[in-house]
């Protein structure tokens, strides 16, 4: 039955080519790609599954466990494709419930899912008609677990799509591995050639899935050996699912429909749409001993900071081998269910914040009808029980708290909209304050400035914090004037600033902070000039001590930007509470 299933889609698949074989770019104007998007960009949050015969080792292979993320786990311990599909025996997803999956998705306030079809293990969790390395041929289980889910996902109002690893392939002949050449692999198994491999199975592939399931999204990864050329045998399938949506990963260089910052939300988001995708813990699929959950309040402000910069929220689970979602993973998704229940209008079709860094918080937008709303979600509730709002020059027509409708009284003072609040605020993790104003908006972004002496200080509260893909994220930790920025174990991660110059001249940077013995090393760039410099011990990452990091020439007015970045080597956590710049008499 297989012989014959492979030679029906393939004739298929030479069919499809023959006739459109040139169509190059899907043809879309700018209202009608709007149209397509429509539904992703009110979205704004979404459930990432990767669930594959990787959950039946669960991070350990012979005993000993193997470093990386669990899906990687083929490929990290480089095992043969004969002892890899043995694992398929004991993938018995006796406990997976569909419905179940949708419906805590829909709890958490998530807007569509997209699951693993095909992993970079070549397994896939549908019957697919040109391998028997899937769930129905290979397992014992037997059985499509995609339809369910597809189908329950439509029931409770998700959209729903797949993931879809077009190059990367373990187990197949002529599938791409990372660090290898074409058609190579650690297995001589591997061996063959890569555009075979795309014809006999990655193009059928994806036909069978634009054609088989109803899905809005295709979620390709990664583009290892994909050239343009190789693309194009790819995204013309595209055509057979009208208005369906795709992201950047086909090929190097392709836009997609939105980009995937993975692991990080970019720090001044981006120019386009995008999503970031991010794990609960350390892993993507499932791994039985990666404990380091990260707590509600992060994933609840990662949703947050996203959505302020324009981005949506691909939050991953990792089921296990029987089909189930870890308990803390439940948990969290529980527990940002509830604070959406209240908080929802100001993630769902929200734009990015018309504000600079806000020092307590983010702030998301909504115009609809031509009245605009803000959302001021806020971290750091004010002790003084007056929260500032300096670049917001529009009149405000109403201001009240989200979770209570408790109205709240405003004033314009010298330093800008005064909202004047109870003293504590009713939520944890983020209270939001809705403003909405009269007329169009009006704000006048503010970056730092040089005071009446020529001094520029630059606060940890409105630094942009960049954290790389697989960085450990460094934090803005402290509350009020006391922030500083912690966490700081990393060397990957960075701080840049932007700042406004009147005055310009020779300056002395001086950092405010905390170290321990080790001496770490930083770099300090300063519109285009450099600093290089070790850091003393003060005693401890609470210790604070104000230090010379060297003297640099500012030679125009205008916009600036400063950025400290570790030296790796030696590197040991610091923390930071501001950067200043003192001219020099």
């Amino acid at each position: 039955m297989l012989a014959t299933r492979v030679t029906a889609i393939l004739c298929l698949s030479g069919c499809l080519f023959a006739q459109d074989g040139a169509l190059g770019d899907l043809p879309t104007t700018a209202a009608e790609r709007d149209e397509r998007m429509a539904w992703w960009r009110e979205a704004r949050f979404g459930m990432f599954i990767h669930w594959g015969v990787y959950s039946v080792p669960a991070g350990i292979h012979d005993g000993e466990r193997v470093n990386g993320i669990g899906e990687w786990i083929m490929q990290r311990a480089k095992i043969p494709v004969v002892d890899y599909r043995s694992y398929a025996q004991r993938f018995n997803p006796v406990k997976y419930d569909a419905d179940a999956w949708a419906r805590l998705a829909k709890a958490a306030g998530m807007r569509y899912v997209v699951i693993t079809s095909k992993h970079h293990d070549g397994f896939a969790l549908f019957d697919s008609a040109v391998t028997d390395w899937d769930v129905v041929d290979a397992t014992p289980y037997g059985k499509d677990l995609l339809r369910p889910l597809v189908e329950a996902c439509k029931k409770h109002g998700l959209k729903i799509g797949f993931y879809y690893s077009q190059a990367q392939d373990w187990t197949h002949v002529g599938g791409s591995k990372r660090g290898y050449d074409d058609g190579d692999g650690w297995d001589p198994a591997h061996r063959g050639s890569f555009d075979e491999y795309l014809a006999r199975i990655a193009q059928p592939q994806v036909r069978e899935i634009l054609t088989g399931y109803d899905i809005d999204l295709i979620w390709w990864d990664t583009p290892h050996l994909m050239t343009q050329e190789r693309a194009e045998k790819l995204r013309p399938l595209l055509k057979l699912r009208p208005g369906i949506l795709s992201n950047n990963r086909l090929v190097a260089g392709d836009k997609g429909d939105f980009s995937t910052p993975e692991q990080h939300i970019p720090a001044t988001g981006l120019d386009s749409d995008w999503e970031t995708c991010m794990t609960m813990n350390d892993t993507w699929g499932y791994k039985s001993y990666d404990g380091n959950w990260k707590s509600t309040e992060t994933l609840v402000r990662n949703l947050v900071d996203a959505a302020s910069k324009g981005g949506n929220y691909l939050l991953n689970v990792g089921p296990t081998a029987l089909g189930e979602f870890p308990e803390p993973s439940v948990e969290r998704l529980r527990e940002i269910g509830r604070w959406m229940d209240t908080n929802g209008d100001s993630i769902y079709g929200t734009t990015a914040s018309p504000f600079s860094n806000l020092s307590w918080g983010r702030c998301t937008k909504k115009v609809t009808d031509g009245s605009v709303t803000l959302y001021l979600h806020v971290f750091d509730w004010p002790t003084s029980g007056e929260l500032r709002l300096i670049e917001l020059r529009s009149e405000v027509v109403e201001a009240k708290l989200m979770a209570t409708g408790d109205r709240l009284s405003v004033a314009r003072g010298r330093d800008g909209l005064v909202i004047n609040v109870p003293p504590t605020g009713p939520d944890p993790i983020d209270n939001v304050i809705v403003l909405k104003v009269r007329g169009e908006l009006d704000v006048r972004r503010m970056l730092p400035r040089q005071d009446k002496a020529g001094v520029v200080t630059l606060l940890a509260a409105i630094g942009d914090l960049h954290t790389p893909p697989y960085a450990e994220p460094v934090s803005l930790m402290g509350s009020a004037d006391k922030r500083f920025i912690g966490n700081w174990g990393d060397a990957r991660n960075w701080v840049e600033w932007r700042f406004e110059v009147s005055s310009p001249g020779e300056f002395e940077v001086i950092a405010d902070v905390a170290t321990t013995a080790s001496r770490p090393r930083i770099s300090v760039s300063v519109s285009g000039h450099e600093i290089h410099t070790s850091l003393p011990d003060t005693g401890g990452e609470r210790s604070y001590v104000e230090v010379k990091l060297g003297r640099i020439t500012l030679k125009g007015n205008g916009t600036q930007t400063l950025a400290i970045k570790p030296k790796a080597e030696g590197w040991s956590p610091i923390a930071l509470r501001r950067v200043t710049l003192r001219p020099v008499d």
